[in-house]
């Protein structure tokens, strides 16, 4: 029995040390942000990322200095690495590369972006990088969005008639940051969950209806099926999208 404690105890010390120790002022934390992207970057990489109350209890810090991220609320948000590890180089990676910025900027719990490129200019010259799955995206388009939405451009089974098609979508220019963050945009909340995510629903506010459940990767693939979407043309009538 000794022996297989001594085993696991490394394993388990490998799966603590697993984490980073992230500073953010209370501006910046109490805008939700760090409470819809963090869990997105646990969920690729499995590095959890823990708040800390203090710049220096901190491995990395989000303020004023730094490597420029993005914008929002009257300033510029940068990045400092105080305490180079593997995890702190994997985080810093994500956050200040093209997945960590599409996650910011699809950041939109009121129905609008909150947070804009710290360069606008370069970004809006890139391609949107999607890591989902297109063809898993179809799948689950199919089976959870077709209730209300039309999600195949030309046929498949149309639910609501007055609920634009994920065609017509994709023709908005905020398309990205509607699919990305859809299930903060009303009327989602009140029959969406998303694991690991979005909190249960209100005891007294039960889902309206039978509840769509999605995983982040499910999200994700979503997205990445529009993206690959032609977009319909917006003069053309509602009806005929």
């Amino acid at each position: 029995m000794l022996i297989l404690v001594l085993a696991v105890l490394p394993f388990k010390a490998a799966a603590q040390d697993r984490a980073v120790a992230l500073y953010a002022p209370p501006a910046l934390v109490d805008t939700g942000l760090l409470d819809y992207a963090l869990p997105r970057f646990k969920l690729k990489t499995q590095v959890r990322v823990d708040l800390v109350d203090t710049p220096e209890a901190a491995q990395v810090v989000l303020g004023a200095t730094g490597v420029p991220l993005f914008q929002g609320g009257g300033q510029v948000w940068a990045m400092q690495v105080t305490d180079q590890t593997e995890w702190t180089d994997r985080f810093a990676d994500w956050l200040g590369g093209e997945i960590g910025l599409t996650t910011v900027l699809s950041y939109a719990p009121e129905g609008a972006p909150l947070f804009t490129a710290a360069e606008v200019a370069e970004v809006q010259d890139r391609a949107p990088v999607m890591d989902g799955d297109p063809a898993l995206g179809l799948t689950v388009a199919r089976v959870k969005c077709t209730r209300c939405h039309r999600v195949e451009p030309g046929g498949g089974v149309m639910g609501i008639g007055s609920t634009p098609s994920f065609s017509l979508l994709r023709g908005l220019p905020d398309w990205e940051a509607r699919f990305a963050g859809f299930y903060a945009l009303n009327p989602h909340p009140a029959f969406t969950q998303i694991e690991e995510v979005t909190p249960p629903f209100d005891i007294a506010r039960p889902s309206p209806i039978v509840p769509i459940e999605l995983t982040l990767d499910e999200v994700d693939a979503v997205l990445a099926y529009v993206a690959a979407m032609q977009a319909a043309d917006l003069g053309a009538p509602l009806a005929h999208q």
